[in-house]
């Protein structure tokens, strides 16, 4: 389909960002894309479960930037209800997914069918490298200053591309249609190792802050009681990184293994790719 850009929407920035890592990179792009198209901009944040009881504000007119992390090579999967209740009204969009230096497999992919399926037409897309959800070593303190450069020089090209007369869509992004199953982790024997049930222990150094349950985005941890976790947990780092003293921890044997064959495996520097 080809389209063409209409000046007078809102650029919005809306991320599923438990650790910080994606949220700082939308908002690079996204910023340096309004300011590039001469827009106005705001964020959504729907990482915690009082920012997902309604979908984002869209206009025909809106440019979305939409980012989530890659959890097992494809999009956290308790998020996808919730996104499609998103209701694109022809805006054009652009899918960011952030990974953690292994592979984005088809977690761009399958972003970018959601929003088509939903209403939206996607000009551009990218993958962005982040600090593992598990690892302090793994992408150690990215995104860093030249992803972010790199995020608002690209937001810049978007803005280009938008201006510049019509435009195909949906953009071409890799991955496979439809998308495969999630990435499946498993030992040096071949044995699957499933930790889909793990959740993160405390130690006797928890002061009772009650940060964990303020920034767990399944609402997993008892408020009243921080050593329970009644919810679900999807290993997405919040808690344990968040924890001022350092109290929360996962010891399963099977995620500490899987820990430490990703930190092993892939201690080189992923790079971003940018799809215009």
């Amino acid at each position: 389909m080809e389209l063409t850009y209409r000046p007078g929407g809102m650029v919005r920035a809306c991320f599923f960002s438990p650790t910080g890592t994606t949220r700082t990179v939308v908002r690079a792009l996204a910023g340096a894309l309004a300011e590039e198209l001469n827009a106005p901009w705001e964020e959504f944040d729907f990482t915690l479960p009082a920012g997902r009881t309604a979908p984002p504000p869209m206009e025909p007119g809106d440019v979305l930037v939409a980012g989530l992390p890659v959890y097992a090579g494809r999009l956290p999967n308790l998020m996808l209800p919730y996104l499609n209740t998103w209701v694109g009204r022809d805006a054009l969009a652009v899918p960011v997914v952030l990974f953690g230096n292994r592979n984005f497999d088809d977690a761009l992919m399958e972003l970018r069918e959601l929003l088509e399926a939903r209403g939206f037409h996607t000009a551009a897309g990218a993958a962005f490298v982040g600090e593992h959800a598990f690892s302090t070593v793994l992408a150690a303190g990215r995104p860093d200053g030249e992803d972010l450069a790199l995020a608002r020089s690209f937001g810049r090209a978007v803005a280009r591309k938008l201006r510049s007369g019509p435009f195909e869509t949906p953009v071409p992004v890799p991955g496979r249609r439809p998308v495969g199953p999630y990435y499946q982790p498993r030992d040096r024997a071949g044995r699957p190792i499933d930790i889909r049930k793990v959740k993160p222990k405390v130690s006797p150094a928890c002061i009772c802050c009650g940060r964990c349950a303020a920034v767990c985005p399944m609402g997993a941890i008892d408020p009243a009681d921080v050593t329970r976790c009644p919810g679900v947990c999807i290993k997405c780092g919040a808690c344990v990184k968040g924890c001022p003293v350092q109290a929360r921890y996962y010891d399963d044997p099977g995620y500490l293994y899987h820990k430490q064959e990703l930190e092993l495996g892939y201690p080189g520097r992923a790079e971003a790719r940018c799809f215009l």
